[in-house]
């Protein structure tokens, strides 16, 4: 399994794996169905809300749209190379594929590219979040860099981009975004061990917690934004002879505003690149 979203009520969880099938599990029944299914391993799956149909994205370089009850997608766009990372907000869909192309589509055309954009990040890109409001995106590289950059022309003098899971000489990559529902901070995990709270508006960082004893691949803020949910585990990145099973663990941080709550009016504490 490379990938999991929930439904907006909570009842069901969507899964996309390396069989190169989508699936619904509904967690009252406890039972599974198929609703899609690629040509290579989905890599992103999410149910688009304001659109009610279920968005995949898959190594065989397509995005495909469903409606959870038909066999046979109702839309597919095509895209330059496979999606690394993906995300989805409203009607904004921002992916981030191979060759460090960005793709960022309005959901309400979803088979129209509305840019076609080179990364501006130097390298690979690792992870992609919208904003809450939709006017941009986070990208997160595998340089320890995060680039924050918005959609229309109007917005270009916002964008930038910070230095950031660096230990020394040691650069680390930005495994996850992930931006709270009520204040449009975020916060960055990386394979450095930790996680950070950052306010792009004020280009500071909020809050630098103590480092884990191993990378931190995911993390996620609970729809009220009063826990921070993350992964303490291994993150494939020196090869699989690495890997324990036993060093997994989930963790939760409850969160209180004055860590993750915009303070606007201080000092810019990052920016450069």
């Amino acid at each position: 399994m490379l990938c999991s979203a929930w439904s907006p009520d909570g009842a069901r969880v969507y899964t996309g794996s390396c069989d190169k099938t989508a699936k619904v599990w509904d967690l009252a029944t406890n039972q599974s169905m198929q609703v899609a299914a690629h040509d290579q391993p989905i890599k992103s799956v999410f149910w688009a809300q304001e659109k009610q149909f279920l968005v995949t994205a898959a190594w065989d370089k397509t995005i495909k749209y469903w409606d959870g009850k038909s066999p046979t997608p109702g839309a597919t766009l095509q895209l330059p190379e496979r999606p690394y990372a993906v995300d989805v907000r409203g009607s904004l869909m921002v992916v981030a594929t191979a060759d460090r192309k960005i793709i960022v589509v309005n959901l309400t055309q979803p088979t129209v590219k509305y840019a076609e954009i080179n990364s501006p990040l130097k390298y690979q890109s690792r992870c992609i979040a919208c904003f809450p409001d939709q006017r941009g995106f986070c990208l997160g590289s595998i340089e320890g860099r995060v680039a924050v950059h918005h959609v229309t022309k109007a917005d270009e003098s916002k964008n930038f981009a910070f230095k950031c899971h660096r230990d020394g000489n040691d650069i680390y990559a930005v495994n996850c975004l992930a931006f709270h529902p009520t204040f449009g901070t975020f916060a960055t995990t990386g394979g450095d061990g930790t996680f950070n709270f950052w306010d792009k508006d004020s280009r500071q960082r909020l809050k630098a917690f103590s480092k884990a004893h191993l990378p931190v691949p995911v993390g996620a803020v609970n729809h009220t934004g009063n826990i921070f949910a993350y992964a303490v585990s291994y993150d494939w990145s020196r090869g699989s002879e690495h890997y324990n099973p036993r060093t997994n663990h989930l963790l939760l941080h409850s969160v209180p505003e004055t860590e993750i709550k915009s303070r606007a009016n201080a000092k810019k504490g990052f920016g450069g690149r």
